[in-house]
């Protein structure tokens, strides 16, 4: 293929190929040609020129194929239009030579048609460049017209279109004679031809005045003619055709009119003409003399849907401002038609012409108009319906002889109306409140009035349409059920009121679950009592019993939708009403029969008709309650209705009961179909009877069908059935078609059997369905055997339906049975009938067999065909004279291909090369042949998969998969272009890189506009595919296509991109899976580009949130934007100028409500990409394209939202401003310090939020514009309490209405929406309450809270913000507290549901419990928060006085059982609270759902932290220590589930409160009690794990302790594959938690006794050493890590407890500390040896610090215990002769500690042993001072040392202590020629020896004389630094002397004194 890539075609390379791939390289050729020429050099071009002509002009007789020809001819053009234009005309000339040629035969058409195109090619790119010479080719081609065959006339059609496409006006000469040569062929009986046609005159009426003008009434004609007997391509073109010619016709083109004077037509007269065909067809004024006098036969009804079609395409070519000025013309125009006689003579046809009035008024309104005009457009159908009420009236009261007739044509009006006014209001939602709340339009009242309209359809009709009303506006619901109650009880005695307002109230119940507010409860008993009484007074006066019975069985079915939560109530009564409709036993249905008459006959009919009804509404609404006793009690209802004999009864008393009677089989099968079929395994046989005789049709005797049979053959097979009409716009008229083929098959001989044969196969299909999705098999051989000869019968039936489903069948049975010599056989079977036979028929019908044999078994399952199978259909696929065995056999293959999976993997080759060979030639009008080519190609790419990807001999296939996607792109039908687009997005997904995106983005693009559905679903699709990868890219290539189209056509993507194409789309576009994709697709870009391009994002919500909601787009320029670049200025000046042409296009409407909200979403997600991007998006200072530049857009799109119309949009308003707030509420304002900048949109979010408290506002949207008030309360923006009060005041007011009480305001929705409300309100007020406390809390949870409390804390002093809660307090604690009781009453499991108070909780109903449920779950934790604050700052609310038992004020209190006396004690009440809290929090922390957000963990972790601070909680807990174990053990199992270490450190928090409580409660009982013999363990010491706290609490530290040190597990270290761990820094928040779990478990010893503190002490040391070990390292500031500090003040707290006193424990306490300290010594001793290796970061320091610990602490236990006593000296020695000077001081410091230690026995040995190595050292420094401040100081601890050691010594040996330290001082003094140039620190030494030395002589006055006298050296040094001392100035003297004390104390302070 890459040889075909060059300019010139290679005619070598083509030499050396086979035939067979000549084709496909010149096509490749041709495809890279036409890339080329556009972008190659014109010099080099018109260098080649010459020979491309000769090889392209060669290539035309060549007999190129259709795709082939068409790109010959447009590279041909191409050339001329860029080279030189000289030689044109002998090209052209050559073409007509070609045309004119009288050879006839087939060989030679494909060479006249390239010669066709090639024409038609010039004409189009260069037109009036070719000057005179137009005439003869007119001629020429209109001559070869005549005489061409099908083919040749389609193709010299569209090259006529395009001839005249070229010319434009200067052809008019010609005009007249394209138009009597083409309109003739209108009606050809090529459907191909046809379409070319309609195109070629299109083309025509854009110049050709006469055929809007005076041909107009013959063109209409011709249309008509020929939409009879069109499919759906014709339809469609002729349909733009005729809408286009009558459109101009009224509108005439600037231009046309300029030329010539026309008269244009008036609308009626057009309008008048349209409906001619609608109502009269094709067949115009003057009928064929036979059919006039039989009387007019019906109008086709494919004419019928063109002229549909025409009229919609006639609207829109005017424009939808043109629809809104003239509306009302339109309107009264379409409803004419529809009541009129001639569209409605049968049932059947009057129902499609409503079906087609509708589909005219939805495409049109629903897509021309803004929200407004489509009021407007609401506003004028309310007045044609009340119009024809008036008359309807008046013809009933004036006994109108015609009146009949009058009724039957106003329900068709009424229908259709109705029906659109439904639609338009679903669909503006709540944006149509205008419509409904303007008196002057009164909607309601003219819908209702329609209840009343004599025909049932009407009727039918307004009760949907009310329905839509209040699916649209919830708030209507009630109000409207109440209504139709009230006029159902007034107008009982009229039989249309009862049936009509039963109607409307069954519909209203049938919305309710669309609105997820409901109804009040009350509704349901206000509609069951209505249906009873019905039911009940049916039988009072015959002429209403029949409507009674009806109404009242069809209020309850309605009833059933509202669910088990409230059919629960009533169900013991429904059974009742059940069980009495029908006979009790066979012996009253015996004596039935003999009884009544045909009229009660009748009635009883229809009552068990309704009853069924309602039974199976029951079934398949509320299936939990669907119990076996339930089910039971239906069965016998059930029972009966399947013995009840009806023929019988139809016999006595007349065929009129037929049709009851059937009613009552249809709604037996419904029920039945629902219910399990074991329930009634009994009736069987009977059943089965009855179904057989209903399907063969035994009692009927028109030829009914069903219309399943389509929906059970496979998806996939509609190409070959036409169900693929189903997926267009038109699908709604176009269905009508599908029943429009199954007429046509019954006008065929023997119809009865065909029908019968249509039902039994949808049986045969249903139940091979059912085996095979429940795994059974076909039963015994004799049934498969008749079943075979069923299904291969029909195999060669000649109604495609049934072959199909035939195929199916037995696909599904070879499934089913499974055995693989069954299989051969059936396939064995069709290979030997598809040998032998020649019919069309059945080649067919075996071909599809094997296919779906392959479907249903699989590739393995009928591996051993698949050689034969694919021979033989590649065979057929060949078969050139019939297409339509090509089409049956490429399904099949593509079936094979799908189903094979790799084992296809050996034929993809010939099968590829097969595809392409038939898409180069198979004539593009067989457009199911290329449909099927483009299935085979997708089933073969994705058999190669990723395979595509490599680069060997792939490369072909690879290439041949492009070549066959790019024809297929070019083919003109939608739906092989779709099948394009889905090949190349496979190829994309296994071979991205070879999918030439620059080409294919653009081309998805211009389908995005395509008129077709499935054209617009593959590109969306596809562009959701590319997005996800490649979203700039994309974007990029839609740009370039926008730039290239320039201001020509679309302008539409230059100003927004691909993006905003993609919005107004959703705004057009009504195909839920089309509209899903592009939510993804806009997803992907968001996600990707939105970061990058901030501006353009927001601007794009901006725009479509800020557009009005008028019929045309209004932008506002903003000035004050600094980012409108020159861009963005471009963009609003298009805008403008764009909306001031008044050119066709039509004005674009603003965006609708639905695409508003998805734009708000978008806004959201926006903030949320920012935030995960980058931080600095929230910082003003960092400047650059950041979201915080943007902040007043996003407040305003946030405000513009919440304050719209549309509930939906408010929501998602509301999201976004609470996003707003709580992302930016910290971001400084760099302009003023101390302010946030958020602060200066404060009136915008309390106007936001105002508007959501108003009375008439939804529940949701109040509960959750409390949430946004809480949020902002909460943030700290606004410090300034006034300006607070704005929206405190509405949480405020809120308030109020939540103490109101339950039964206050007229309830509009259900009791669950009020709980909703209540608790959204409590939890606000609990999340601002909560919030004031935040700063001043001692456990604090992460860093990102941190930040929050500290700015909270600068901004608002804690006290300001709780005076605005402080006054609300006493009620809100009250309420607070019964919101909680209810909440721990609805956790209980369902067993206790007993224990439930019967008429609800505070807030909340029983009847609404289920949803209550959620409402509560999302709302309790700030609430339990709360209260624990409350309870906290009140001593449990002692401040309160006697506590009432009861909830808020709106009830009866609740009682105790013993119910005298309500008052409690302070104790109850405290307990009862304290239950309260710790049940609900034990219950949540149990078992947390996965998908509960971590705040509620959190805020139940503080609630419970909060809550044991309190005292009285404290004792609580202590007294029920079950209570407390079992805390623990939640909190444990807690901390397995959760990983965030702020949940870990707020557990260690509760931990550690209920710890302490329990040691206060010891504490308490041992005052007076000097022999502890309380606490856990007893005398044994034994802990029983469940019982005992201290066991629960070590469980769950050490689990802490061993998650963040694994290495402190022993059993890690014991295993084979354990590597030791260097130890390392532990993160922060690790460490304060493992600091928080040591000096927890230090404190662990004091709960036991003795006993049992030496069962845990061994492990809790063992643990809190090892931490030690763990966890000292050293750090470059030298400061001590929280968990060493931890670790130490441990230690301590254990080795100094009371137990050291406790004679019995004497021996295993002094082991213990023996034990431990020897742990210490040898964890210290591994750094000494090992720091020269691995470890030099350990902390001698804090080693030595609990080496001290022991020595100071544990003195006795260790004194005289050699060992550790020489390990000790050598830890100390070891850091005295350390190198790191800060080593040392500490050691100095320590040591002195240990010297001065009151025990003689313990210190005496060190200093023995270590003092000597002192004094060296020390003496040592003379020769090497100090350099640095830390050496210094090093040397000054040493002296304090000396110094007390000096002080220690008795007075004998004074004199050779001091002999040791005085020399030592005085060798530290500098002589005074030095002492000006040395350094700081060397003075330093100098000073300090000085003073000591000063110091030291008067303490001593004898001994220093001694020692100064024995050393004359010493005496000199000494007085001449005391004489250079003095002389420096007396003030420097005087601070000297203030400094000797502030020296003495140790210059270095641990953060924690642990001595």
């Amino acid at each position: 293929m890459e040889l075909a890539h060059s300019l010139l075609l290679n005619e070598d390379a083509l030499a050396q190929i086979t035939e067979a791939k000549r084709p496909v390289f010149i096509f490749e050729w041709l495809r890279f040609l036409d890339k080329v020429l556009v972008a190659a050099n014109r010099v080099d071009v018109k260098e080649k020129q010459k020979k491309l002509v000769e090889q392209l002009t060669g290539l035309i007789s060549s007999a190129p194929g259709p795709p082939t020809r068409k790109l010959l001819a447009k590279n041909l053009a191409t050339l001329y239009s860029i080279g030189d234009t000289f030689t044109v005309f002998q090209t052209l000339d050559k073409c007509n030579d070609i045309i004119k040629s009288k050879d006839d035969t087939p060989a030679y058409l494909p060479t006249k048609l390239a010669a066709v195109a090639c024409v038609g090619a010039f004409y189009e790119k260069m037109g009036r460049m070719l000057g005179s010479s137009f005439p003869d080719t007119i001629n020429n081609l209109l001559k070869a017209l005549k005489s061409a065959e099908s083919q040749g006339r389609g193709e010299i059609l569209l090259s006529l279109q395009k001839v005249l496409s070229g010319l434009g006006g200067a052809a008019a000469s010609c005009h007249r004679d394209i138009y009597k040569n083409a309109r003739s062929l209108l009606t050809d009986r090529s459907m191909a031809v046809r379409c070319s046609v309609a195109k070629c005159l299109l083309e025509l009426q854009n110049e050709a005045v006469f055929m809007w003008t005076t041909e107009l009434e013959n063109m209409a004609t011709l249309c008509f003619k020929a939409l009879e007997g069109s499919n759906y391509g014709v339809r469609v073109a002729v349909a733009k055709l005729l809408g286009t010619v009558m459109a101009t016709a009224l509108m005439p083109k600037q231009a046309a009119v300029m030329r010539q004077n026309v008269k244009r037509a008036t609308l009626e007269e057009v309008l008048e003409l349209m409906a001619t065909g609608f109502l009269r067809g094709g067949s115009g004024f003057l009928k064929s003399g036979g059919e006039m006098l039989k009387g007019g036969g019906s109008v086709s009804r494919e004419v019928r849907v063109g002229v549909t079609q025409a009229y919609v395409v006639f609207v829109t070519t005017l424009g939808g401002q043109w629809l809104e000025r003239n509306f009302a013309t339109f309107l009264s125009h379409v409803l004419d038609l529809v009541s009129h006689p001639r569209a409605t003579q049968t049932h059947v046809e009057a129902v499609y012409s409503r079906r087609c009035v509708s589909f005219m008024l939805r495409a049109t309104l629903g897509g021309l108009l803004g929200e407004k005009a489509q009021i407007a457009a609401g506003k004028e159908i309310c007045q044609a319906i009340s119009k024809q009420m008036r008359a309807v009236v008046n013809d009933i009261s004036g006994e109108n002889k015609a009146g009949a007739a009058d009724v039957s044509a106003s329900q068709h009006v009424m229908v259709c109306a109705l029906k659109e006014l439904g639609s338009l209001v679903q669909s503006l939602s709540a944006t149509a409140s205008p419509l409904i709340q303007e008196p002057s339009i009164g909607l309601l009242e003219t819908v209702t009035s329609v209840l009343l309209h004599p025909s049932m359809a009407a009727r039918l009709a307004a009760a949907w349409c009310l329905r839509c009303v209040a699916v649209a506006l919830p708030y209507q619901l009630t109000p409207l059920l109440d209504r139709c109650a009230e006029r159902i009880n007034n107008l009982k005695s009229s039989p249309e009121a009862v049936s009509g307002y039963s109607f409307a109230m069954a519909a209203l119940l049938g919305g309710v679950h669309q609105c997820p507010l409901g109804i009040p409860h009350s509704k349901g008993k206000l509609v069951v009592s209505i249906a009873e009484d019905l039911l009940r007074t049916a039988a009072q006066n015959s002429r209403l019993s029949l409507q009674r019975t009806q109404a009242g069985w069809l209020l309850l079915g309605a009833l059933m939708t509202l669910g088990p939560s409230l059919v629960r109530y009533h169900l013991p009564k429904m059974l009742l009403l059940w069980r009495n409709v029908f006979p009790r036993s066979q012996k009253e249905l015996e004596a039935e029969k003999a009884r009544g008459d045909s009229f009660t006959w009748q009635v009883t009919l229809e009552g068990r008709a309704g009853a069924l009804c309602a039974m199976r509404s029951f079934v398949a609404h509320c299936p939990e309650l669907l119990t076996e006793d339930v089910i039971r009690r239906l069965m016998t209802p059930i029972e009966c209705a399947m013995t009840m004999i009806v023929p019988a009864i139809i016999k006595v008393h007349g065929a009129h009961l037929k049709a009851s009677a059937a009613m009552v089989r249809l709604r037996l099968y419904d029920i039945l179909a629902l219910l399990p079929p074991k329930t009634y395994e009994g009736s069987f046989n009977a059943l089965l009877r009855e179904l057989v005789a209903e399907f063969t049709l035994t009692d009927n005797s028109s030829n009914t069908t069903t219309s399943l049979l389509r929906s059970l053959c496979h998806y996939d097979d509609s190409v070959l059935m036409g169900s693929w009409l189903q997926e267009t716009d038109h699908k709604s008229i176009e269905d009508q078609m599908l029943d429009h083929f199954a007429e046509c098959i019954k006008q065929a001989k023997g119809v009865r059997q065909q029908a019968v044969q249509l039902n039994i196969f949808t049986a045969v299909l249903s139940a091979l369905k059912g085996l095979a999705e429940n795994k059974s098999t076909l039963g015994p051989e004799e049934v498969r055997k008749s079943a075979l000869a069923l299904v291969m019968g029909a195999l060669d039936n000649p109604n495609p339906i049934l072959r199909c489903a035939a195929g199916e069948a037995l696909g599904r049975m070879a499934q089913v049975v499974g055995e693989a010599t069954f299989i051969a056989r059936m396939a064995q079977t069709s290979f030997d009938k598809l040998k032998s036979a020649r019919d069309v028929v059945s080649r067919t019908g075996h071909s599809l067999a094997l296919g779906c044999l392959h479907r249903y078994v699989g590739g393995i399952g009928s591996g051993q065909h698949l050689k034969t199978s694919v021979s033989i259909l590649l065979a057929l696929a060949q078969d050139g004279s019939s297409h339509e065995v090509q089409t049956w056999a490429l399904h099949s293959l593509a079936l094979i291909v799908d189903s094979s999976g790799p084992m296809y993997r050996g034929y993809v080759e010939p099968t590829l090369s097969l595809v392409l060979t038939l898409l180069l030639t198979v004539p593009p009008s067989h457009t199911e042949v290329h449909q099927c080519l483009g299935r085979c190609l997708g089933a073969l790419i994705t058999t190669v998969g990723p395979e595509l990807q490599g680069n060997s001999t792939i490369s072909t296939i690879r290439s041949s998969c492009l070549v066959g996607c790019a024809i297929m792109q070019d083919h003109s039908d939608s739906l092989v272009q779709a099948a394009a687009i889905s090949c190349l997005q496979q190829l994309h997904m296994f071979a991205p890189r070879h999918v030439n995106l620059s080409s294919l983005v653009p081309c998805l693009c211009v389908h995005l506009c395509s008129s077709h559905l499935l054209l617009r679903r593959a590109a969306v699709a596809c562009l959701r595919q590319l997005a996800q990868r490649e979203a700039a890219e994309v974007c990029e290539y839609a740009m370039s296509l926008a730039k290239r189209a320039g201001d020509s056509k679309d302008n539409t993507t230059i100003k927004t991109g691909l993006e905003g194409v993609l919005f107004g789309m959703l705004d057009r576009e009504t195909d839920r899976k089309l509209c899903s994709d592009i939510h993804d697709t806009l997803g992907h870009m968001l996600s990707s580009l939105a970061v990058e391009k901030l501006s353009h994002w927001l601007k794009l919500c901006k725009d479509v949130l800020a557009a009005t909601t008028g019929g045309a787009v209004a932008f506002e320029v903003e000035k004050d934007e600094e980012d409108s670049e020159k861009k963005d200025e471009m963009d609003d000046d298009t805008m403008f100028t764009g909306l001031g042409e008044d050119d066709k296009s039509k004005p674009s409407v603003a965006p609708r409500w639905v695409t508003r909200v998805f734009a708000a979403d978008c806004l959201c997600r926006i903030i949320l990409l920012c935030e995960n991007a980058d931080k600095t998006h929230f910082d003003l200072a960092a400047a650059r394209d950041l979201l915080v530049l943007h902040l007043s857009d996003l407040i305003r799109m946030a405000f513009m939202a919440a304050t719209d119309h549309s509930n939906q949009l408010r929501m998602a308003g509301l999201q976004a401003l609470e996003d707003i707030i709580k992302k930016f509420a910290s971001v400084p304002e760099p302009e003023f310090p101390g302010h946030v900048i958020l602060e200066q949109y404060q009136a915008n979010v309390g106007a936001a939020l105002r508007p959501a408290f108003s009375p008439d506002t939804p529940s949701d949207i109040t509960a959750k514009a409390c949430q946004v008030c809480s949020t902002w309360i909460g943030s700290g923006v606004v410090s300034d309490l006034n300006d607070l009060r704005r929206v405190h005041n509405l949480l405020v007011s809120s308030l109020d209405k939540v103490q109101a009480g339950k039964g206050s305001s007229s309830q509009l929705y259900s009791e669950s929406a009020t709980t909703m409300e209540k608790l959204a309100v409590l939890k606000a007020w609990a999340e601002v309450r909560v919030k004031i406390v935040r700063p001043a809390k001692p456990v604090r949870s992460g860093d990102d809270d941190e930040d929050e409390d500290d700015l909270g804390a600068d901004v608002l002093p804690p006290d300001s913000l709780i005076t605005l809660v402080q006054p609300e307090l006493p009620s809100l604690s009250r309420l607070w507290l019964a919101m909680l009781r209810d909440y721990a009453l609805l956790t209980l499991p369902a067993e206790f549901s007993s224990q439930l108070p019967p008429d609800g909780g505070a807030f909340y109903t029983p009847e609404t419990i289920d949803t209550a449920r959620l409402h509560y779950r999302s709302s309790w934790a700030p609430v339990l928060h709360a209260v624990a604050l409350w309870l906290h700052s009140t001593g449990f609310g002692a401040g309160e006085g006697q506590e009432e038992v009861s909830s808020p004020p709106s009830k009866t209190p609740g009682l105790p059982q013993g119910g005298s006396s309500t008052t409690k004690t302070f104790e109850e009440s405290v307990k009862d609270r304290m239950h309260l809290m710790l049940g609900v929090s034990i219950e949540f922390l149990c078992f947390p759902r996965p998908e509960e957000p971590i705040e509620h963990v959190m805020s139940c972790l503080q609630a419970l932290c909060t809550l044991l601070e309190s005292p009285c909680a404290k004792t609580h807990i202590a007294e029920d220590q079950l209570l407390a174990v079992e805390l623990l053990n939640v909190l444990h199992r807690l901390l397995l589930t959760r990983d965030p270490p702020a949940v870990q450190l707020q557990v260690t928090a509760v931990v550690q409160e209920t710890i302490r409580a329990a040691l206060d409660h010891l504490q308490r009982h041992n005052l007076g009690h000097y022999v502890i013999f309380l606490g856990e363990g007893g005398d044994t010491g034994e802990l029983a794990p469940g019982k005992s706290l201290v066991f629960a609490a070590m469980e769950l530290l050490v689990f802490i302790l061993v998650r963040h040190l694994p290495q402190l597990n022993a059993r890690v270290k014991e295993s084979p594959s354990h590597v030791p761990l260097r130890p390392q820094r532990l993160p922060e928040e690790s460490a304060r938690l493992v600091a928080n779990t040591v000096s927890i478990l230090a404190e662990l010893p004091s709960l036991c006794s003795p006993a049992g503190s030496m069962t845990i002490l061994p492990t809790v040391l063992f643990l809190i050493t090892g931490v030690l070990r763990e966890t000292a390292i050293k750090t470059t500031d030298n400061s001590v890590p929280v968990t060493v500090s931890a670790a130490l003040q441990g230690i301590k707290t254990i080795i100094t407890s009371p137990l050291a006193r406790m004679e019995s424990m004497q021996a295993q306490w002094t082991g213990l500390v023996r034990s431990s300290l020897a742990s210490v010594l040898e964890y210290s001793h591994m750094t000494t040896l090992l720091i020269k290796n691995s470890r030099p970061d350990m902390d001698e320091v804090s080693m030595l610090t609990a080496i001290t610990l022991f020595l100071l602490s544990a003195s006795n236990e260790l004194v005289g215990v050699t060992v550790l006593q020489k390990g000790c000296m050598d830890r100390f020695r070891n850091a005295l002769n350390s190198s790191d000077p800060w080593v040392q001081a500490r050691c100095y410091q320590l040591l002195l500690s240990v010297f001065q230690h009151s025990s003689r026995a313990l210190s005496t040995p060190y200093i023995h042993a270590l003092a000597p190595l002192m004094v060296e050292k020390l003496k040592a420094v003379e020769r090497s001072r100090p350099g640095t401040a830390a050496e210094l100081q090093a040397v000054q601890e040493g002296i304090r040392v000396l110094e007390n050691l000096v002080g220690m010594g008795e007075e004998q040996n004074r004199v050779q202590l001091l002999a040791l330290l005085v020399p030592t001082l005085v060798s530290y003094l500098l002589d005074e020629n030095a002492i000006s140039s040395a350094p700081q620190v060397s003075k330093g030494l100098h000073d300090f020896a000085l003073q000591n030395l000063m110091r030291i002589g008067p303490l001593y006055p004898a001994a220093f004389k001694i020692v100064i006298g024995a050393a004359p050296e010493l005496k000199t040094r000494l007085e001449s630094a005391i004489r250079a001392n003095q002389a420096s100035s007396k003030a420097k003297a005087a601070a000297r002397q203030a400094q000797p004390t502030v020296q003495a104390a140790p210059t270095i302070k641990l953060k924690t004194s642990f001595f």
